[in-house]
């Protein structure tokens, strides 16, 4: 609550100021402080729509935030966890699949200074360093500034109204599914609560799904169920609105389960909270950064990686993961006839798709952001399990290449018909090796036995019983797709590179988490596995996508033969077969850029700067030329905002940085001479290292703990850093 006289006067013009000062160009590349602030996002003209928004959140609550032309501000409100899709049923083929990842609907927040209708000041600026959005409108008596923010610790979203004379504020709910799904309703005591209900007889596992918001703002009163405005005119006003999902037969339900967590956080003090909030990003861009130096593209690709890092942050720690296509940030598209529900390919999650936006989670040190993403294959492992036992009477599971949040397998004997997915059962091993990096990270040994265990061991149970030994001995994959690449071939090499790297891993586990018996299991079944398929091209050795006579048809652009270089880490820098790997990656038949393309990560594995560079710099400046916000992606071949495409850049710039293996951690191993960089990087075993690169040099290192120094490599000498 703002108090009248010298302290509002204060806050008004510390707002303001803060406008001012953000307004002004950033510092000269050479002389800018590492700071995310550096790169904020400032506009000085208004809307007119979604596609001019800018993303906010607080990791499961999220907005897209936008104003309009006659001074409005507008947000669409999205959760991660907002699952319906009766309404759309109809629209895609895609959409009936997995539930509909819905918005719970728009705010319209309106003064009746109309700003500017007065002026042509304008400024919305993202506040990376604390997470808000400013805007500012107008100048002199007509002056109006909003303050954004969706509280990293609480779910609720405050909008801070303050302006240079009294004012007053309407706010208003714009649902266009009320009446339809979504009931608004008309009890309420100046307040607006709306929600969406799922049919009790929808699928089981998004029946009675319900969820919606509570608006209220002290001094304010109801104009309609949809509307409240602010009794009287005043300088400061608070707007506050609570979400909540929650599995309820009915909306009464549902609003007595919101309604002590409403009080509850009404009673916390407004400068507290926002002060926590503050502190929560402060403390998040603390976790690692990236900061490149020396001309405009290092610029753009610096701020490529510090959005696609925030905008992850915004979606990252709710009930479920991100979503490939969109995350939580999809926009309407009118020349379309789309709403900001619609979503190209769904709602199902797509492994291969999903998994971009989390390698790079690593490094960067948002280990709490990766928990969604392993808890909800967790979630879906005992179901999967059961139906591998259903289907072919034997253990193990495997995850499917796209399934809704609660998994679920379809038979896949080898009479079924071949498809881009239909014989993919990569999914599990990658996400095994994903997260033994997390343990070896993070020395979680809870996470180690309660869901690295169950799930690696799962999946190599269903490889070791589910396919045949060949005439001598070795284990026979086929039919086996190579990813959506070739399909029901023999022996697809990504399915070999991944069994290689997980088993080798897996038996070095310490002896705490693997007894022996299982331990000697895992031997038997690693000396069975065949080798990865090769062939001699121009008398040189490369990898093969399969083995066997390359006569399969291609179904999509992509390398299979090089996931034995990324994601299974087989081949690389420091490792035998160097050269393999690099004739490989130069034999490539696929070589397109964004999206789910893996050639910036590979090619920062092998060594290539300047492909390297190439790529993570298409990926990190790709904007969908309809989206006003630098980091909302081009749709590639997925659905814009696409996050795969900056998913790929985060990771290929971190590789071009650092690469570890086991504890030797390798620094600027794909470097080009024409960058500078200010850097911190998380790495194996709680490590952290930071340092700066000046003219292709390694300077000011810091490693945490110091006793890892003695792992560090200096790959500008090859030799152990000093």
């Amino acid at each position: 609550m703002y108090k009248k006289g010298l302290k509002l006067i204060g806050i008004t013009l510390l707002l303001v100021m803060a406008c001012a000062n953000l307004a002004k160009p950033a510092n000269k590349l050479k002389t800018q402080p590492a700071s995310p602030d550096d790169y904020n996002v400032q506009w000085d003209s208004p809307g007119p729509g979604s596609a001019q928004s800018m993303p906010l959140g607080n990791g499961d609550i999220g907005l897209n935030v936008w104003t309009e032309k006659n001074g409005d501000l507008l947000f669409y409100i999205s959760k991660t966890d907002a699952w319906g899709g009766e309404l759309y049923a109809q629209k895609d083929p895609w959409m009936q699949q997995g539930g509909v990842l819905m918005k719970l609907g728009a705010i319209r927040v309106s003064s009746n200074q109309a700003p500017l209708a007065n002026s042509s000041v304008f400024k919305q600026i993202l506040k990376l360093g604390t997470g808000e959005i400013l805007v500012q409108e107008g100048t002199g008596s007509h002056a109006v500034n909003y303050r954004v923010w969706v509280d990293a610790n609480h779910p609720v979203i405050h909008v801070e109204a303050i302006s240079t004379g009294p004012a007053t504020v309407s706010v208003k709910l714009e649902n266009w599914r009320a009446g339809l799904t979504d009931t608004v309703l008309n009890t309420q005591n100046n307040s607006i609560a709306w929600y969406h209900h799922n049919s009790p007889t929808a699928d089981p596992h998004l029946a009675n799904l319900t969820f919606g918001a509570v608006v209220k703002g002290k001094g304010f009163v109801s104009a309609g169920n949809e509307t409240l405005r602010s009794a009287k005119a005043t300088t400061s006003q608070l707007i506050s609105i609570y979400p909540l999902t929650s599995v309820s037969g009915n909306g009464a339900t549902w609003l007595a389960k919101l309604t002590p967590q409403v009080t509850k956080i009404e009673r916390l003090k407004l400068e507290q909270t926002r002060l926590a909030h503050q502190q929560w990003w402060k403390q998040f861009w603390q976790r690692s950064w990236v900061f490149l130096h020396g001309d405009e593209q290092a610029r753009e690709v610096t701020q490529g990686y510090i959005l696609q890092r925030f905008v992850t942050a915004c979606a990252g720690r709710g009930a479920y993961p991100v979503k490939f296509n969109g995350s939580i940030f999809v926009v309407d598209n009118p020349a379309r006839h789309e709403n900001a529900d619609f979503r190209a390919w769904g709602g199902q999650y797509w492994f291969q798709n999903t998994r971009a936006m989390y390698w790079p989670m690593l490094m960067a040190g948002d280990f709490d952001m990766m928990r969604p993403f392993f808890k909800m294959y967790a979630n879906i492992l005992p179901a999967d399990e059961a139906q591998v036992q259903q289907y072919y009477h034997h253990n193990g599971a495997y995850f499917a290449e796209t399934s809704p949040f609660w998994g679920g397998l379809n038979y896949m004997g080898p009479e079924v018909k071949a498809n881009y997915t239909n014989h993919y059962f990569t999914p599990i091993l990658e996400l095994s090796m994903m997260m033994l990096d997390y343990y070896e990270y993070t020395g979680d040994k809870v996470f180690a036995k309660k869901t690295l265990l169950p799930i690696a061991k799962a999946g190599l149970q269903f490889f070791n019983e589910h396919f045949k030994r060949d005439s001598t001995g070795k284990l026979l994959l086929d039919p086996d797709n190579s990813i959506e690449m070739f399909w029901k071939v023999h022996d697809p090499a990504p399915d070999i590179a991944g069994l290689h790297a997980v088993l080798s891993r897996m038996i070095n586990l310490p002896t705490g988490l693997v007894d022996e018996e299982t331990r000697s299991q895992w031997r038997k079944f690693y000396s069975e596995l065949p080798p990865l398929p090769t062939a001699t091209d121009n008398g040189k050795t490369v990898l093969l996508p399969y083995t066997g006579p390359q006569t399969a048809r291609s179904f999509n652009s992509e390398n299979p033969e090089l996931y034995a270089i990324y994601p299974f880490r087989l081949y690389g820098l420091g490792k035998p077969g160097l050269d393999v790997a690099v004739n490989t990656f130069n034999a490539r038949k696929q070589r397109s850029k964004g999206c789910w393309v893996q050639d910036p990560i590979q090619a920062a594995m092998i060594g290539d700067a300047n492909t390297a560079a190439d790529y993570v710099s298409f990926a990190l400046t790709r904007k969908d030329p309809n989206l006003k916000f630098p980091a909302f992606w081009d749709k590639g071949n997925d659905y814009a905002p696409d996050e795969d495409n900056g998913g790929n850049g985060e990771n290929g710039l971190q590789q071009m940085l650092m690469q570890v293996d086991g504890k030797k951690i390798m620094l600027l191993p794909a470097w080009p001479g024409y960058w500078d960089a200010d850097f911190k990087l998380n790495a194996p075993y709680n490590t952290t290292v930071e340092g700066k690169v000046v003219k292709g040099k390694l300077v000011n290192l810091k490693v945490t703990p110091a006793s890892r120094m003695a792992d560090v490599i200096d790959m500008t000498k090859n030799t152990p850093a000093q």
